[in-house]
């Protein structure tokens, strides 16, 4: 499969006495546009439709999930190489017989060739499940299907509609719910990988300290890191944390009251943490001082608390060129639900909406607050992603995640974010010295090629015949004599 090129970039540099510095670039590349899906309101189609998860990756290959789509409209499991295409490893069915879920909305994690998910709904009595299956789409069994609910309204033994995904410490899998549970706010579970042992953990309660489940289970040692959107004195959400044998739940931090859709921090923190350096970083959908949510950083024993980022408010609706109405926009997002991924010291995420287009963004910051930039605006054509929903995952020197909405069908897109290098040139002794950085912030950029043109207006490049570039100081060196024609320089991969 070929995948579209978005938009091609590289770096341009006029050769000049003295020192040229431009801007890092990026290219965004729909990697695939989840096909069309017929037969409604079932949604059948080969490959899945409206991914709502993060990816994972393994080797050269990444893994994810659609929540609709595939031979019974209820969701795949599947696989894609960026040079290779995607394959379905696995339909759900949703059919009790079989035990089989449907609707997976969350991550999967991967140890060894078995890949362990959740579904939300499907299962023994529809009300979700924890599944496994190898990555070549072969023992697909479901571990768990979690009960109905009884007499009681919303209320069980084990929890329902697991929403999340797992984390796996030993032979354990840990996960929330988000209903059900003895109080109906869901449950913290844990379950052995062979699908023994399942042990209700935590029943979240309605107390004014705490709420429903948000995003994913962060485990470091032996304590379990997550949040809660609506939970907290004034429901703004909450930090927890809880030792893995189910002891000592606590919050850590509870969001701030709003005032008229702002705070200093944030409000619903929906999206997993990460940790890193006793720090734990994250993003809330809304508050902030801008209303449209932050970026924040907490030190593991609930100390410290800080804002890094609060996305600036919405401007209203726009009307495009062919007289459609479009979303609310910004310059940098709004609604931040995806997981941070923490490359270098560099925090890279997405915003569901917002943005230029108003179809969200991909951004980063330092963990410091400095150095936001918005890498990428969804929704600035017809077929373009929108609403990437889950956050990314890193592979080489591109940043992969999925859009709930756009492409070529409208069913959804996996998709990238690829780092061109800073090219950098100095002269020095009738030379130029030029020079590019052997990786940035993770990114691998061995892989490129310095090339010369004499115009732009039809440029002829030419890979410059260079002894092979030497490292000094992290960064690639090349020295070329300075003549009197104008040259141009770029790095091409």
């Amino acid at each position: 499969m070929k995948a579209h090129l978005k938009n091609w970039s590289c770096v341009l540099v006029l050769l000049v006495i003295g020192s040229v510095v431009m801007a890092q670039a990026q290219t965004f590349t729909i990697l695939h546009s989840f096909t069309l899906e017929t037969n409604f309101p079932y949604g059948w189609n080969g490959d899945g439709a409206a991914p709502l998860a993060a990816l994972i990756t393994s080797g050269n290959t990444l893994y994810g999930t659609a929540e609709g789509g595939g031979t019974a409209g209820l969701g795949t499991v599947f696989a894609i190489q960026p040079r290779d295409g995607l394959r379905v490893l696995h339909n759900f069915t949703g059919q009790a017989t079989t035990h089989d879920g449907s609707g997976p909305q969350a991550r999967l994690i991967l140890t060894g060739n078995t890949l362990y998910g959740t579904t939300a709904g499907g299962g023994d009595w529809g009300k979700g499940t924890v599944f496994k299956v190898n990555t070549d789409g072969t023992d697909s069994k479901t571990l768990h299907s979690f009960t109905a609910p009884p007499i009681i309204p919303g209320t069980n033994g084990d929890g329902a509609v697991p929403l999340n995904g797992l984390v796996l410490s030993s032979n354990t899998l840990y996960g929330t719910t988000y209903a059900g549970g003895s109080w109906g706010n869901g449950t913290l579970f844990a379950v052995n990988i062979d699908g023994s042992g399942f042990t209700t953990l935590h029943n979240f309660i309605r107390e004014s300290y705490s709420g429903n489940s948000g995003g994913d289970l962060l485990l470091w040692g032996n304590i379990l890191y997550g949040t809660m959107p609506n939970g907290g004195l004034w429901t703004n959400g909450t930090i927890f944390a809880m030792n893995t044998d189910g002891t000592g739940f606590t919050n850590l931090y509870v969001f701030t009251q709003l005032n008229q859709n702002t705070n200093s921090d944030g409000a619903y923190p929906d999206a997993a943490l990460i940790s890193y350096s006793g720090t734990l970083y994250g993003t809330t959908a809304g508050g902030g001082s801008g209303g449209s949510g932050t970026v924040f950083a907490l030190n593991r024993d609930g100390t410290g608390f800080r804002t890094l980022h609060s996305f600036t408010p919405l401007l209203p609706s726009f009307t495009t060129p062919s007289g459609q109405s479009c979303c609310p926009t910004n310059s940098d997002g709004d609604y931040p639900v995806g997981a941070l991924v923490l490359s270098g010291n560099t925090l890279y995420g997405t915003t569901d909406n917002g943005g230029v287009w108003g179809g969200g963004t991909v951004f980063m910051v330092n963990i410091d607050g400095t150095g936001f930039t918005t890498l990428y605006s969804f929704g600035n054509s017809p077929t373009d992603a929108v609403v990437p929903f889950a956050g990314l995952v890193l592979m080489q020197n591109t940043l992969y995640g999925t859009t709930f909405d756009g492409g070529t069908f409208g069913s959804g897109t996996v998709f990238g974010v690829s780092f061109t290098p800073q090219l950098k040139i100095i002269a020095s002794g009738g030379k130029a010295l030029m020079t590019w950085p052997t990786d940035y912030a993770g990114f691998d950029y061995s892989g490129y090629a310095l090339q010369s043109t004499a115009n732009l207006a039809s440029p002829a490049w030419t890979t410059i015949n260079l002894p092979a570039a030497v490292v000094l100081n992290g960064q690639y060196t090349v020295t070329n004599p300075i003549s009197d024609a104008q040259q141009f320089f770029r790095l091409s991969q």
